[in-house]
């Protein structure tokens, strides 16, 4: 009986062929307008790490002063951690894993061929940042607690810079030399494929990150030692010396992530989190109360972050109000289609037909009607990434249609253009047989 709905539902738009035309368009616009911006809202908010997130958490202390601007575009400083604060956490905690991390850029190139360098984007961090993320491994392994204290010259590539600089081959074991100076450094791990996005332990002050993978990482204490620098946000509220900027109490940029696997060393870190807070205070160094101390959740810390910008939650709110336009001009061309079509109605009422009959052939009509809107609100969704994939914005990279998305777009035209036609099939169905059999 389906069948049979869906081959009169499409001699009916087959008869009307403009008006068929303007609804679907009407649809597919709507759609593809809405599910583009709500595809990139949903990968800009979406868990980069869900087999983990739950076990990961960011330690947050603020050592402003009192009189210190709370908020500007570029965050609060308090949200990166101070070089002592960072080492006196890493010392003292109780976590199950807990590391540092900061972004940084060296010239790398082979020791071997002496080819030209390559100025690469990376990653300074302590030993944990491995097995804390999961991050997956395609030769060798991370370097070790004991390499991180003897500033160890040994390096972690991505797959991909590991075949830019030396092929196929396997580079584990193998020299880098890095920055102009040659520091010759051992290559003790490639990582695979590994590039969560948002790259949430990424610079707070650069607001997380939608960008490519880091192309090596480094231990931070060797960083430290042969001056490197760093790619974070860097900021001070007081004077400092040059040589000591990145030492400095008053200079915040690091990033500090810990692994808590159980409420009980959750609550153990908050307190102790308080009382280093409570500390602090009381030596003078700290302005602001203990109360300011936070441990954020992964999914919290990315919404303390603001990662979303405010237009672009303004565009997903007109692209949604545009889709509700679309809806309403897609119910009165159904009313008036429908309704037009009284002297067929009736008849098939005199003859027999129930009125739940007639509802489910217009019924079938609309989720027809939807279907097609639905295929072309794909390629308007596609064409639509595409154009965000132009913009200069970071996100734009990232602004790809998953599975879970594509199905969404479709069961949303499904639903969208169904709920619009409920009322106009309704209303046909309750057209009175006698009165248009007796007007036709």
């Amino acid at each position: 009986m389906i069948v049979y709905y869906l081959r009169l539902a499409l001699r009916s738009l087959r008869r009307t062929p403009v008006m068929t035309a303007l609804m679907v368009s009407a649809i597919g616009l709507g759609i593809g307008a809405s599910m583009t911006m709500l595809t990139v809202l949903h990968v800009m908010s979406r868990d980069p790490i869900p087999e983990r997130s739950s076990m990961l958490f960011v330690p947050h202390l603020d050592p402003l002063p009192k009189n210190f601007p709370r908020d500007n575009e570029w965050g609060s400083p308090a949200d990166n951690l101070t070089w002592p604060d960072a080492m006196a956490l890493l010392r003292n905690g109780k976590a199950a894993r807990q590391a540092i991390l900061a972004g940084g850029e060296a010239l790398l190139w082979p020791v071997e061929g002496e080819p030209l360098p390559v100025q690469l984007p990376g990653r300074f961090a302590t030993a944990d940042f491995f097995p804390m993320f999961g991050v997956p491994m395609e030769h060798g392994q991370g370097w070790s607690t004991a390499d991180d204290t003897a500033r160890a010259r040994v390096m972690v590539l991505s797959n991909t810079t590991a075949r830019k600089l030396f092929g196929s081959a396997d580079p584990v074991g193998r020299m880098v030399q890095v920055t102009r100076k040659r520091v010759g450094f051992r290559v003790v791990g490639v990582a695979a494929d590994w590039n969560p996005q948002p790259q949430f332990y990424a610079d707070a002050g650069q607001k997380g990150g939608f960008g490519e993978e880091d192309a090596f990482f480094l231990p931070l204490s060797t960083a430290m030692e042969l001056e490197l620098g760093t790619s974070n946000h860097v900021a001070g509220w007081a004077r400092a010396e040059r040589k000591d900027m990145y030492t400095d109490p008053s200079t915040s940029w690091l990033q500090m992530w810990v692994q808590l696997d159980t409420p009980a060393q959750v609550a153990d870190y908050r307190r102790f989190l308080y009382d280093y807070a409570a500390q602090q205070h009381s030596s003078g160094r700290f302005e602001r109360g203990p109360d300011t101390a936070r441990l954020y959740p992964l999914m919290d810390w990315l919404a303390h972050l603001r990662l979303v910008p405010d237009d672009l939650r303004l565009q997903t709110h007109l692209a949604v109000g545009f889709l509700v336009v679309s809806l309403l001009n897609i119910v009165a061309l159904l009313l008036a289609k429908f309704l037009r079509r009284g002297s067929e109605v009736g008849i098939r009422r005199a003859l027999g037909a129930r009125r739940s009959d007639v509802f489910t052939q217009l019924g079938a009509e609309a989720v027809l009607i939807g279907v097609l809107g639905g295929v072309l609100g794909i390629g308007v969704a596609q064409l639509g990434l595409w154009s965000v994939r132009q913009r200069p914005d970071a996100y734009a990279k990232v602004a790809q249609m998953d599975t879970t998305m594509l199905v969404v777009t479709v069961l949303l035209a499904l639903a969208a253009t169904l709920l619009a036609g409920l009322l106009p099939a309704w209303r046909a169905s309750r057209i009175a047989p006698a009165l248009q059999i007796k007007a036709s």
